[in-house]
């Protein structure tokens, strides 16, 4: 499937999120989501690259998740898409499904850091099904990778565990992130390293202009 016409981007590294918060009361307007806000409050203390977002607030349905996620990657080009909430073992927590239908292929490793930085708080950890993926359709691909609904649990995976003489502990999934997106085809992230110190083989490199 090719995607379709989508603007052009501010900036050749411009780099297109796709901000995604699944819940039946947020979405309903019972329940305050803190997901998104969370989300771009760490994205925009992260990325140091031009940066644009796209937000959805969505009930905790499978077929409007997998619809969503598709949007987002193919109509509006997102290269990057995150999802907050509806990963646990609750029958009404269907993220994971729903993200795996529209994906191409799985990327498993995400999922598992996700869940050893977690359990390092609590044993419960092990309930989380968080999954990662990429979507590639002709002239373009994605990752789209699920995290907790908790706004600290969010920071604490993207960014990852630092012991008080900010020796790491266990890496932040995002120190992947950007490198992942070069690998296919994506725009050249650029992160702050004093929130997080992105990984790249020496090869991998861009000098900065």
């Amino acid at each position: 499937m090719k995607h379709k016409e989508n603007p052009e981007r501010s900036h050749p590294n411009e780099v297109r999120i796709g901000l995604v918060s699944i819940s039946d009361r947020a979405s309903a307007g019972t329940y305050q989501d803190e997901g998104i806000p969370a989300l771009k409050n760490w994205l925009g203390l992260a990325i140091t690259s031009p940066l644009s977002t796209h937000e959805r607030l969505i009930p905790d349905d499978a077929e409007t998740i997998t619809e969503t996620l598709i949007e987002l990657v193919d109509e509006l080009g997102c290269d990057l898409v995150l999802t907050t909430g509806g990963t646990g073992p609750g029958r009404r927590d269907v993220t994971p499904e729903a993200t795996l239908e529209a994906g191409t292929r799985e990327m498993p490793g995400f999922g598992e850091q996700m869940r050893q930085i977690s359990l390092r708080f609590v044993p419960t950890a092990i309930l989380s099904r968080q999954v990662a993926v990429l979507r590639e359709i002709e002239g373009h691909a994605a990752l789209i990778i699920n995290l907790p609904g908790q706004p600290k649990s969010i920071r604490e995976i993207l960014e990852g565990l630092k012991d008080a003489d900010g020796k790491i502990l266990a890496a932040g999934i995002f120190a992947s992130v950007p490198y992942c997106i070069d690998l296919i085809g994506g725009p050249y992230i650029e992160a702050n390293p004093d929130i997080i110190s992105v990984f790249r083989p020496k090869s991998a490199i861009k000098p900065r202009p």
